[in-house]
């Protein structure tokens, strides 16, 4: 015969080899699509977005959050021809606000720039424009 212990926060049920060996019984119960503390997509079932996606790396949720959410919305609904192109003014804001906040939203040359500058740069050619180099055996003259 099974029996549980609970103890805090957890339930504890030990069951006997007969239980085990006995068909379940359980009944499986539909995820709700509506649950907010199910994990979804990038779009809900409602067709909200999901801001809370971890596929946005948090970025909807930074100093720069709104401005996000906007241009983001904006080039999701859009219906243009070249969708996106009435954006343009969000994705400027967006632009502008990342620019202000360096620190968490670097700029692709200024990553560069830093590991440019951690490399040592490579040692000058001994060539000079009056020698050449030796080459296949033949020397310099």
């Amino acid at each position: 015969m099974s029996f549980d212990v609970t103890e805090g926060k957890d339930r504890i049920i030990f069951v006997t080899k007969e239980d085990q060996e006995a068909p379940s019984n359980a009944e499986l119960v539909a995820d709700d699509p509506d649950d907010p503390y199910e994990e979804q997509g990038l779009i809900l079932p409602s067709g909200d977005m999901n801001w809370n996606c971890p596929c946005l790396g948090g970025v909807a949720s930074g100093p720069c959050g709104s401005q996000f959410k906007e241009a983001f919305s904006c080039f999701h609904y859009s219906e243009e021809e070249v969708k996106g192109s009435d954006c343009i003014e969000n994705v400027r804001n967006l632009q502008e606000c990342m620019q202000k906040n360096p620190e968490l939203y670097p700029q692709e040359e200024d990553e560069d720039v830093a590991t440019q500058q951690d490399e040592p740069s490579p040692a000058p050619s001994a060539v000079t424009p009056d020698s050449s180099s030796a080459t296949d055996g033949q020397t310099a003259s």
